[in-house]
């Protein structure tokens, strides 16, 4: 017999896929995170490839579980909406990571790892609000919130103290556009963090 139970059952099945993407996310960013850590090594570009394939299937099972679902815990819109934002933080690290591996020559002066920490903590802090989704709870899920819109603001400061030094005069032309092109896809990550996190805040405003 086909229950009500089992149907809202099979609706639920959209959060898991939700978390597989958020953790999958995170997962890329942890990975930069030990690259630019480890600058005395070659880039290993294999857990960015495995973050993105695992992003890329959970991405593909909501779309095909969407079209299979009769029921879904919260608007399909809402779903979708998510589920894009996520897809898109492990696709710019794998950016930033493809792009690294082939200037590294030129960049090892250059310390990126304290923006990829941010980015790191950023993606953690989506993990934790995907995870929150079922108990649409408001006030924990604001917290997460404001916590992501202080890192995205830290971000930007930093980026500020970043074009200083670009236009200080001291840089070549090659160092100016490495470091403006490099951080700016770091920030961009981040960005990709805030907007996955603006979507679950907003699924909760909208169902508690």
């Amino acid at each position: 017999m086909f229950s009500l139970q089992t149907m809202f059952g099979r609706g639920n099945q959209f959060y898991s896929l939700l978390e597989e993407a958020a953790q999958a996310a995170h997962d890329a960013a942890t990975a930069l995170h030990r690259m630019l850590r480890e600058s005395d090594r070659a880039p290993a570009l294999d857990a960015f490839k495995l973050a993105r394939l695992r992003e890329r299937e959970a991405s593909n099972k909501i779309s095909q579980a969407l079209v299979d679902s009769f029921i879904t815990p919260i608007e399909r819109e809402d779903i979708e909406a998510l589920g894009s934002a996520l897809y898109k933080i492990p696709k710019q690290i794998e950016k930033f990571a493809d792009r690294y591996a082939l200037a590294l020559q030129q960049l090892e002066h250059i310390d990126f790892a304290p923006r990829a920490a941010m980015l790191e903590q950023a993606a953690g802090v989506v993990v934790k609000m995907v995870r929150l989704l079922p108990k649409m709870k408001l006030e924990p899920m604001k917290q997460l919130n404001d916590e992501l819109r202080a890192l995205e603001n830290e971000a930007d400061r930093l980026m500020l103290e970043l074009y200083r030094d670009i236009y200080s005069g001291r840089l070549d032309a090659v160092q100016m556009f490495l470091l403006k092109e490099f951080f700016e896809i770091l920030e961009k990550a981040i960005d990709r963090c805030r907007e996955a996190g603006v979507v679950a805040y907003e699924i909760v405003l909208k169902n508690s």
